[in-house]
């Protein structure tokens, strides 16, 4: 039975693989976990200031993929507003929990500026890239 039979609005966009894209989006923010919480020194050095890009895109491709799995904009904002919390969330694990790196707010900054940045693609053709990536597979 489908949302529109049942009466009620579907979390996510209509997918024949709608765990295979949550799995994605799953494994991208372990990636970020990791590569957040993972010693300095195993991290590849950057010019000053560059990792700010690194954190605004990084938490941009997670909340534009969000935009992309969620069917709407409620789904949508609940999934930023949980991207925003982490990203300030490991940003406080940072200094906390690790001796090669410290809690920088303008990390945090850049990363909630990501998510907004990337949960404005939602009205854009891009919203539904997933879908149409899906399609293409299909044929």
């Amino acid at each position: 039975m489908s949302a529109a039979t049942t009466g009620k609005r579907p979390v996510l966009r209509e997918f024949r693989w709608p765990g295979l894209w949550v799995a994605i989006w799953v494994a991208m923010i372990g990636a970020v976990v990791f590569g957040s919480l993972v010693s300095a020194s195993d991290l590849p050095t950057v010019p000053d200031g560059f990792d700010k890009v690194e954190h605004f895109g990084g938490y941009l491709l997670l909340s534009a993929y969000a935009v992309m799995l969620f069917a709407n904009r409620r789904g949508q904002a609940v999934a930023a507003a949980g991207l925003i919390a982490l990203g300030v969330g490991l940003e406080i694990a940072q200094g906390a929990w690790t001796v090669s790196r410290m809690a920088d707010s303008a990390d945090a900054l850049a990363n909630s500026l990501g998510v907004l940045a990337g949960l404005m693609l939602g009205p854009t053709p891009l919203g539904g890239l997933l879908v149409w990536v899906e399609g293409w597979f299909r044929r």
